[in-house]
């Protein structure tokens, strides 16, 4: 009788490990309001932007990417595309209070709305690798300029 009770215990205590915290990014409206959270925690700190930049979906993180490569090409310093989120660019508008998630397959918009009447933004989601994932809409990068005669122009 001891033995089948220690198993049925050592079984409920298996199943309990197993129904832990869902991810934040299980969601899209999770995923959103997760990162506002990890943003606010970004203040130089390297492992925090890493942990937000987590979070971004594969587009914006190449977009990130692509912006280190040419600030470490124009600098001379190696910069990490996590970095590139530096916390006077990322500046919360309002306070969000209701996140509400639009999905249509793949893709989502996060509602997000404050306590004031213009306190509203519409944030984008893509499904990637088994969770939710944040679409920054970031500007393209404007085309590499080379002066003339640089040599890297193809001209002498």
């Amino acid at each position: 009788m001891t033995k089948t009770i220690a198993a049925l215990l050592i079984a409920l205590s298996l199943t309990l490990a197993g129904c832990g915290r869902r991810l934040p990014n299980a969601t899209p409206d999770g995923a959103v309001r997760e990162l506002v959270e990890r943003l606010r925690r970004v203040h130089g700190d390297a492992a925090d932007a890493r942990a937000a930049y987590e979070l971004l979906s594969k587009r914006t993180q190449s977009n990130l990417g692509a912006r280190a490569q040419r600030y470490s090409a124009a600098s001379g310093k190696m910069i990490a595309p996590e970095a590139m989120m530096a916390p006077s660019r990322f500046l919360i508008r309002f306070e969000p209070q209701r996140y509400v998630a639009k999905i249509a397959g793949a893709y989502a918009l996060v509602d997000v709305t404050g306590l004031l009447e213009g306190d509203h933004a519409q944030i984008a989601c893509v499904f990637e690798e088994e969770a939710w994932r944040v679409e920054l809409a970031l500007p393209p990068l404007a085309p590499v300029q080379l002066r003339p005669g640089s040599g890297l122009d193809g001209r002498p």
